[in-house]
């Protein structure tokens, strides 16, 4: 099959190569998938009245009212609340886009995909209050 050793040597180097492409991207993986799982958001409102902070998934984990919050409405505050929580999941987006394109490199495909689909999963509608809902 193979005409000559030095083609073989190539071919079983192109093979070795890829082997370790492959090693190395899964490592990456692990590794992104790891350091994802950790990230989270924070935001607070301009007044300082709100913070909220959401897990990896974008689900609230905390949430900071300040007494003052007594003097508005609570229609006001949970108007508050949900804008709050959109700006946390969007610090997170930031963060889990800076993890993954450190991860795999900003012109990597599967990084690209990666990021669009956290976009997806975090802002499905900008435009719609709590769209995620």
């Amino acid at each position: 099959m193979w005409a000559d050793e030095a083609a073989l040597d190539a071919a079983a180097r192109r093979l070795d190569e890829w082997e370790w492409s492959l090693a190395d991207r899964a490592e990456r993986a692990r590794d992104l998938s790891a350091r994802t799982r950790a990230l989270t958001g924070t935001a607070r409102s301009a007044d300082g009245l709100i913070e909220v902070s959401v897990d990896s998934n974008g689900s609230l984990t905390d949430l900071r009212l300040d007494e003052r919050v007594r003097q508005h409405s609570a229609a006001h505050t949970a108007r508050q609340i949900l804008a709050v929580t959109r700006d946390a999941r969007a610090d997170l987006l930031r963060r889990l886009t800076e993890a993954t394109t450190d991860a795999l490199g900003a012109d990597d495909p599967a990084a690209r995909a990666i990021v669009e689909t956290h976009r997806r999963r975090l802002d499905p509608d900008p435009g719609a209050p709590d769209a995620g809902r």
